[in-house]
Protein backbone atom coordinates (compact mmCIF):
# COMPACT_ATOMS: atom_id res chain seq x y z
CA UNK A 1 0.00 0.00 0.00
CA UNK A 2 1.18 3.54 -0.75
CA UNK A 3 1.16 6.34 1.80
CA UNK A 4 1.81 10.03 1.28
CA UNK A 5 3.76 11.37 4.23
CA UNK A 6 4.28 15.09 4.77
CA UNK A 7 7.22 16.14 6.96
CA UNK A 8 7.83 19.89 7.35
CA UNK A 9 6.01 20.69 4.06
CA UNK A 10 7.98 18.06 2.14
CA UNK A 11 6.01 15.12 0.72
CA UNK A 12 7.27 11.55 0.50
CA UNK A 13 5.55 8.63 -1.22
CA UNK A 14 6.12 5.51 0.89
CA UNK A 15 5.31 1.95 -0.13
CA UNK A 16 5.51 -0.75 2.52
CA UNK A 17 6.61 -4.13 1.20
CA UNK A 18 6.10 -7.50 2.93
CA UNK A 19 9.77 -8.49 3.15
CA UNK A 20 11.22 -5.90 5.58
CA UNK A 21 11.62 -3.30 2.84
CA UNK A 22 10.09 0.08 2.18
CA UNK A 23 10.26 2.24 -0.92
CA UNK A 24 10.51 6.00 -0.35
CA UNK A 25 10.11 8.17 -3.47
CA UNK A 26 11.18 5.21 -5.60
CA UNK A 27 14.27 4.30 -3.52
CA UNK A 28 14.22 0.93 -1.72
CA UNK A 29 15.46 0.55 1.89
CA UNK A 30 15.98 -2.44 4.19
CA UNK A 31 14.10 -1.84 7.42
CA UNK A 32 13.78 -3.39 10.87
CA UNK A 33 11.36 -1.73 13.24
CA UNK A 34 10.87 -2.46 16.95
CA UNK A 35 8.84 -0.85 19.73
CA UNK A 36 10.72 -0.77 23.04
CA UNK A 37 7.83 -0.55 25.54
CA UNK A 38 10.02 -0.14 28.63
CA UNK A 39 11.25 3.24 27.32
CA UNK A 40 8.27 3.94 25.01
CA UNK A 41 10.79 4.40 22.20
CA UNK A 42 10.75 3.15 18.62
CA UNK A 43 13.95 1.61 17.33
CA UNK A 44 14.52 1.58 13.59
CA UNK A 45 17.29 0.06 11.51
CA UNK A 46 17.21 1.69 8.09
CA UNK A 47 19.84 0.24 5.73
CA UNK A 48 21.83 -0.77 8.83
CA UNK A 49 21.71 2.75 10.33
CA UNK A 50 20.20 2.85 13.81
CA UNK A 51 17.62 5.50 14.72
CA UNK A 52 15.55 5.91 17.86
CA UNK A 53 12.44 8.04 18.11
CA UNK A 54 9.62 8.97 20.43
CA UNK A 55 6.39 9.12 18.43
CA UNK A 56 3.10 10.54 19.61
CA UNK A 57 -0.25 10.99 17.88
CA UNK A 58 -1.67 14.54 17.91
CA UNK A 59 -5.07 14.97 16.25
CA UNK A 60 -4.50 13.90 12.63
CA UNK A 61 -0.72 14.33 12.84
CA UNK A 62 2.22 12.63 14.53
CA UNK A 63 5.02 14.29 16.44
CA UNK A 64 8.33 12.49 16.03
CA UNK A 65 11.27 13.31 18.28
CA UNK A 66 14.59 12.02 16.96
CA UNK A 67 18.16 13.26 17.26
CA UNK A 68 17.00 16.23 19.36
CA UNK A 69 14.56 17.54 16.72
CA UNK A 70 10.76 17.37 16.73
CA UNK A 71 9.05 16.80 13.39
CA UNK A 72 5.35 17.13 12.65
CA UNK A 73 4.32 14.32 10.33
CA UNK A 74 1.07 13.69 8.50
CA UNK A 75 0.49 10.24 7.01
CA UNK A 76 -2.34 9.54 4.58
CA UNK A 77 -3.12 6.59 2.35
CA UNK A 78 -3.57 7.44 -1.34
CA UNK A 79 -7.35 7.70 -1.11
CA UNK A 80 -7.36 10.03 1.91
CA UNK A 81 -4.63 12.15 0.31
CA UNK A 82 -6.59 12.59 -2.93
CA UNK A 83 -9.76 13.48 -1.00
CA UNK A 84 -7.83 16.00 1.08
CA UNK A 85 -6.35 17.63 -2.04
CA UNK A 86 -9.76 17.72 -3.74
CA UNK A 87 -11.24 19.50 -0.72
CA UNK A 88 -8.34 21.95 -0.67
CA UNK A 89 -7.26 20.81 2.79
CA UNK A 90 -3.55 20.58 2.03
CA UNK A 91 -2.60 20.56 5.69
CA UNK A 92 -2.27 24.25 6.64
CA UNK A 93 -2.95 24.85 10.28
CA UNK A 94 -5.52 27.63 10.70
CA UNK A 95 -6.27 29.70 13.78
CA UNK A 96 -4.02 28.83 16.68
CA UNK A 97 -1.51 26.07 17.32
CA UNK A 98 -0.71 24.92 20.85
CA UNK A 99 2.83 23.64 21.24
CA UNK A 100 2.82 20.79 23.76
CA UNK A 101 5.73 19.09 25.43
CA UNK A 102 6.40 15.74 23.74
CA UNK A 103 7.79 14.38 27.03
CA UNK A 104 8.56 15.44 30.60
CA UNK A 105 11.64 17.62 30.96
CA UNK A 106 13.24 20.90 31.93
CA UNK A 107 12.97 24.14 29.96
CA UNK A 108 16.52 25.19 29.02
CA UNK A 109 15.61 28.33 27.06
CA UNK A 110 12.72 30.26 25.55
CA UNK A 111 14.35 32.24 22.71
CA UNK A 112 11.11 34.03 21.72
CA UNK A 113 8.75 36.42 23.47
CA UNK A 114 5.02 36.99 23.41
CA UNK A 115 3.96 39.12 20.45
CA UNK A 116 6.97 38.07 18.38
CA UNK A 117 6.36 37.06 14.76
CA UNK A 118 7.78 33.62 13.92
CA UNK A 119 8.05 31.48 10.84
CA UNK A 120 7.41 27.78 10.58
CA UNK A 121 10.52 25.97 11.81
CA UNK A 122 11.76 28.80 14.07
CA UNK A 123 13.08 27.66 17.46
CA UNK A 124 10.45 28.40 20.13
CA UNK A 125 11.43 26.30 23.17
CA UNK A 126 14.51 24.28 24.10
CA UNK A 127 13.56 21.33 26.29
CA UNK A 128 16.03 19.03 28.04
CA UNK A 129 14.78 15.49 28.42
CA UNK A 130 16.57 12.16 28.68
CA UNK A 131 19.90 14.07 28.85
CA UNK A 132 19.30 15.62 25.42
CA UNK A 133 18.39 19.13 24.39
CA UNK A 134 15.36 19.11 22.09
CA UNK A 135 14.53 22.14 19.95
CA UNK A 136 10.77 22.58 19.68
CA UNK A 137 10.03 24.55 16.53
CA UNK A 138 7.07 26.58 15.32
CA UNK A 139 4.58 24.37 13.50
CA UNK A 140 3.41 27.32 11.37
CA UNK A 141 4.00 30.98 10.54
CA UNK A 142 2.35 33.29 13.04
CA UNK A 143 2.68 35.32 16.20
CA UNK A 144 3.57 33.93 19.62
CA UNK A 145 0.43 34.85 21.56
CA UNK A 146 1.22 33.09 24.83
CA UNK A 147 4.21 31.48 26.48
CA UNK A 148 3.28 29.29 29.42
CA UNK A 149 6.79 28.39 30.66
CA UNK A 150 10.03 30.05 31.72
CA UNK A 151 13.64 28.95 31.69
CA UNK A 152 14.29 26.39 34.44
CA UNK A 153 10.67 25.23 34.69
CA UNK A 154 9.87 21.52 34.86
CA UNK A 155 7.17 20.39 32.44
CA UNK A 156 5.08 17.28 32.00
CA UNK A 157 4.23 15.42 28.82
CA UNK A 158 1.41 17.16 26.87
CA UNK A 159 1.74 20.37 28.88
CA UNK A 160 1.06 23.43 26.68
CA UNK A 161 4.29 25.40 26.40
CA UNK A 162 3.35 28.14 23.93
CA UNK A 163 0.56 29.16 21.58
CA UNK A 164 1.07 30.52 18.07
CA UNK A 165 -1.76 32.29 16.26
CA UNK A 166 -2.27 33.48 12.71
CA UNK A 167 -0.91 37.02 12.24
CA UNK A 168 -4.39 38.32 11.32
CA UNK A 169 -5.71 37.27 14.73
CA UNK A 170 -3.05 39.39 16.46
CA UNK A 171 -3.91 42.66 14.73
CA UNK A 172 -5.98 45.30 16.45
CA UNK A 173 -9.27 46.12 14.75
CA UNK A 174 -8.89 49.09 12.42
CA UNK A 175 -11.11 51.98 13.39
CA UNK A 176 -12.42 54.03 10.46
CA UNK A 177 -10.64 57.34 9.88
CA UNK A 178 -12.56 60.60 9.70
Amino acid sequence: MKYITTVNDQEFVIEIEQDNHIVVNGERYDIDFQHLPEADVLSLLLDNRSLEAVVEARDDMWEVLTKGEVYTVKVQDERAYRLSKARGAAGDVAGEASMKSPMPGLIVAVPVSEGQAVQKGDKIIILESMKMENELRAPKDGVVSRIHVTQGASVEKDQVLAVIIDPELDEEPIVGEA
